[in-house]
C-alpha cells in the first residue's frame, strides 16, 4: 500500500535486495536518494500506534531490537488498514531508543500537549 500511495504521488521507487536491509524501499525525492522502512498497522479509529523498532527472531525469540533513526532510516511510512491511509514520519522525530509513537486521528478528549495529528503526517 505504502509503494502504491508513493508511485501515484510520482515518486520514483528501488526496493534493496536480499535481507537484512534496515529499510524497505528507496524514492528519490527532489533529486535525492531516501530510505523508508514500512510498517502495517490497524488502529482503534482514534490514534495510529507507531513503532519504530524491530525485532530479530531466532527460534521464536526475540535475539534483538533494532531502533529507527536517522541513522538507519530517513523515513518510517506506516499503513493503517482502518483509515486505509499511509503516513510518513520524518526519522528525526524519533529519539534513540523510543518505543513508540502516537498519531491522533480524532482530536483528544481534554486538551494535551505535544499532541501529533496523523494529518500532519499524511505528505512528504
Amino acid at each position: 500500500m505504502v509503494a502504491a500511495d508513493l508511485r501515484r504521488r510520482g515518486f520514483k521507487l528501488a526496493f534493496p535486495f536480499g535481507e537484512d536491509w534496515d529499510y524497505d524501499l528507496i524514492i528519490e525525492r527532489e533529486g535525492r536518494l531516501e530510505r523508508v522502512q514500512v510498517k502495517y498497522t490497524t488502529s482503534d479509529g482514534a490514534t495510529v500506534v507507531v513503532r519504530p523498532r524491530s525485532f530479530s527472531l531466532t527460534n521464536g525469540k526475540v535475539r534483538s531490537v533494532k531502533h529507527y533513526t536517522a541513522d538507519n532510516i530517513d523515513w518510517l511510512a506506516v499503513y493503517d488498514v482502518t483509515s486505509d491511509r499511509c503516513y510518513y514520519i520524518p526519522a528525526v522525530e524519533f529519539k534513540d531508543g523510543m518505543w513508540c509513537m502516537h498519531l491522533r486521528l480524532t482530536p483528544p478528549a481534554r486538551r494535551r500537549k505535544n499532541v501529533r495529528f496523523a494529518k500532519d503526517y499524511v505528505s512528504l
